[in-house]
């Protein structure tokens, strides 16, 4: 099952050895594991296998995630893949983020691919690939250190997020130099994303897009009364739902996402009107679980959350996934090439765009591919909410990012995390 537990190991003998994976559990719905009496009596009794019978949780799922919990504190005992790391010095050099849930298996494939590369290569490679929790601070103060001179820059970006990479103060200013390029060679994307109601090819030929995130929303049942059933997000943004409404805000890529499309498609108003429906600030893993009062705390009838994260509900759970008729929103992951070694980045470019790689984020991590060759199951009703290419050009989303985040805190009456 794993190099670190089995499945028929009790929760105890987990938690004991592995004290980071008791949050996640504890996020997961086990809540009597946060007590330590609780612990090690019941906790002596089940074994994992029996808990997530129970609970109703995907077990193939939730072990990967106990996995990555283990890995994340724990370099030492890994795969290798923690760190994720060459730094000799190379002639090119890749650096980013992953989406979590996805992170170990696109990191094997990665792994796998890089020391396959080393003896066909007449030149080496440094990489840097980490988990997107760990957020890309790091990658931010290199890019602000290179001052102007893309020679510093690194020869490939993999990230989610629309700071990072339109930000005038970050990679805003290299890509109105034109030091980056789409060199995939794909010239239509996936037709989930080159339709009638959606084009994520860049018309600059400078971004490539390998995969989205997509946002969607969470109804409790519940709690929703007589209030009409929510299908969009301009169905949020009725009164009746004011302060009634949680929101993944420390996943700065998704939130950053979610107030540039509510303001490309609703504007300032809208921006305000869905300040005022805040209620929580809550993780996704939370949001699986966000029906359940704790603490006297209000439950919220609402909870945006990352598809990946709401197809681990439990069908029992009062909570209702709901695809937004007027699109899920995206936080598109870039792969963001330096024209200036591109001969030589290109093999990784290629792999990151392979029909393995998509595949990966589809299947494995419900993060819809681009790649043509990818199905990825969606139904004519799933569609998406993208910016659109002329509103990115056209805008300062950096300035636009901290302009919307203001209203949307005043609106809001709570303070910015």
């Amino acid at each position: 099952m794993s190099q670190y537990f089995e499945i028929t190991d009790t929760i105890y003998d987990i938690t004991e050895k592995y004290p980071e994976t008791i949050e996640l559990f504890i996020a997961n719905g086990f809540d009597n594991l946060s007590n330590p009496v609780m612990r090690q009596t019941l906790g002596k009794t089940i074994t994992l296998d029996m808990a997530l019978s129970m609970r109703k949780i995907n077990q193939e799922i939730f072990v990967q995630k106990l996995k990555e919990a283990i890995e994340q504190i724990l370099p030492d005992l890994s795969t290798g893949l923690y760190a994720m790391k060459e730094e000799n010095g190379g002639d090119i050099r890749i650096e980013g983020v992953l989406p979590c849930p996805i992170r170990l298996p696109l990191l094997e494939k990665f792994e796998d691919f890089a020391a396959s590369q080393k003896d066909s290569l007449d030149y080496k490679v440094d990489y840097n690939l980490k988990s997107a929790n760990l957020g890309l601070d790091d990658v931010k103060e290199r890019v602000v250190a290179a001052d102007g001179n893309g020679d510093a820059l690194s020869d490939l970006y993999l990230s989610a997020g629309f700071d990072l990479f339109f930000d005038k103060s970050l990679m805003g200013r290299y890509r109105d130099a034109g030091v980056f390029e789409d060199i995939s060679g794909i010239e239509q994307v996936n037709t989930d994303f080159d339709n009638d109601h959606i084009s994520l090819k860049d018309p600059k030929k400078q971004y490539a897009i390998i995969g989205v995130v997509p946002a969607i929303f969470m109804v409790n049942t519940a709690v929703l009364g007589d209030r009409p059933f929510p299908e969009s997000w301009e169905d949020l943004m009725n009164p009746a739902f004011e302060n009634s409404i949680s929101l993944p805000m420390k996943d700065l890529d998704m939130f950053n996402a979610f107030l540039l499309h509510i303001h490309r498609y609703y504007g300032n108003e809208g921006i305000e009107k869905m300040g005022r429906s805040l209620l929580h600030n809550m993780h996704p893993a939370q949001m699986v679980k966000s029906h359940i009062q704790k603490g006297g705390n209000t439950v919220p009838t609402v909870t945006v959350t990352p598809y990946f994260f709401a197809s681990m509900v439990d069908k029992k759970s009062p909570l209702r996934p709901v695809w937004p008729k007027d699109g899920a929103i995206i936080s598109p992951i870039f792969l963001l090439a330096k024209k200036q070694n591109k001969d030589k980045i290109k093999p990784f470019v290629d792999f990151l765009y392979s029909k393995e790689i998509g595949e990966i984020l589809s299947s494995n991590g419900k993060f819809p591919s681009t790649n043509p060759l990818v199905d990825n199951h969606l139904s004519p009703d799933q569609k998406f909410m993208w910016l659109g290419w002329d509103y990115i050009y056209n805008n300062d989303i950096g300035k636009l990012i901290t302009d919307t985040e203001r209203l949307f805190y005043g609106a809001s009456g709570k303070e910015s995390v």
